[in-house]
């Protein structure tokens, strides 16, 4: 396990630069999974709970998010994943994985000498979520108001008892939820289509998306969680609408980020909240140290950050990791690791 020198002895996460992955992972076994990822990050370095795409429907994204959900049966029509009256065999099976990973989260936590101190959980955001799953006329929950409002509570109870099952096995670890919302930005500009494709369904309100989220987070945070951290993908609108939220911290892909992001992102850093970048991109070349390191300083340096405000940075990758062998993948967390050090000590050293 790559343990991080600052990693403090009471399990408190001391503000150093810090590395982590997108969540997803190769294969089908969560118990390699488990010791794939916890045994390249620890310490300072956040595993995730690994989600395991490759076991097909009810592993991926939104199938797992909504076998989190409360009191919302679905199941997996040709168009995906459905609203509906009662559980059905595709619920079940995406209950099945989930409650696998977490299981195989207590049984390999319990036997480390060392076990981390954090845990990310990823789950689908509130916006994406309503955009890809859909009422029983097959058309998207995002079009239907009092759909989406249900949709959302369901998640935020849903997500609160997903911390307090994965607190239960993780050994007093810290859990950080990640909301990952790739559709965000087009829900909130109407660019998501209608079910027939001929036209887009109507932008709902940038205050609906800020308050989702803070739902979650209110909620998880009242379970136990440390905090939550949320994914609004690329767009301008669904950043500010993100800024607005009370997440702990965005997580945002390095090279998309315009400057006039960055400029509103020193000024979040510099109030308190963490930034957490996506470096690296699995379907891709395994970079070097350096690769990873020198776009973020010199990001750092155009925006007038001091070194030492890299305390509030986490290194990540883009999705991917379930695309690649393994081993890749392994490797992929190891440079991860690397580059945070790198970074780490630029700070130490500032």
């Amino acid at each position: 396990m790559t343990d991080h020198p600052d990693e403090p002895s009471d399990g408190a996460m001391q503000p150093v630069v810090a590395a982590t992955g997108a969540g997803d992972w190769p294969g089908t076994d969560p118990l390699e999974a488990e010791r794939a990822v916890r045994g390249e990050l620890g310490g300072a370095n956040p595993p995730f709970l690994p989600a395991l795409p490759t076991r097909g429907p009810g592993s991926d994204a939104v199938g797992r998010t909504l076998a989190a959900l409360v009191e919302l049966p679905f199941d997996l029509q040709p168009h995906g994943w459905r609203l509906t009256q009662r559980p059905g065999r595709d619920q079940r099976r995406a209950e099945s994985a989930l409650s696998s990973d977490i299981n195989a989260l207590g049984d390999i936590a319990g036997v480390e000498e060392r076990p981390a101190s954090h845990l990310v959980l990823n789950l689908q955001g509130p916006l994406s979520l309503a955009a890809r799953a859909h009422l029983h006329n097959g058309e998207r929950v995002l079009l239907d108001h009092g759909a989406r409002r249900e949709l959302y509570a369901s998640l935020a109870a849903g997500a609160a008892e997903l911390v307090r099952r994965v607190s239960s096995v993780a050994r007093a670890a810290g859990v950080l939820i990640q909301l990952d919302d790739p559709d965000a930005d087009a829900a909130l500009t109407g660019s998501i289509p209608t079910a027939s494709g001929y036209r887009t369904l109507r932008a709902i309100d940038r205050r609906e998306a800020t308050e989702a989220w803070d739902l979650v987070t209110a909620s998880v945070l009242a379970a136990g969680a440390t905090g939550a951290v949320v994914a609004p993908g690329e767009g301008e609108v669904a950043f500010e609408a993100a800024r607005s939220s009370a997440a702990a911290a965005l997580v945002l892909d390095l090279p998309k980020i315009p400057d006039r992001q960055w400029e509103a992102l020193a000024e979040d850093i510099e109030n308190g909240r963490g930034l957490w970048l996506a470096v690296a991109d699995p379907r891709t070349t395994i970079p070097q140290v350096s690769v990873l390191v020198e776009p973020v300083l010199a990001a750092w340096h155009r925006v007038g950050l001091p070194v030492a405000a890299l305390s509030a940075l986490t290194v990540t990758t883009r999705p991917g990791l379930a695309e690649r062998s393994p081993a890749d993948a392994v490797r992929f967390l190891t440079r991860m690791a690397q580059g945070a050090d790198a970074l780490e000590q630029v700070r130490s050293e500032g």
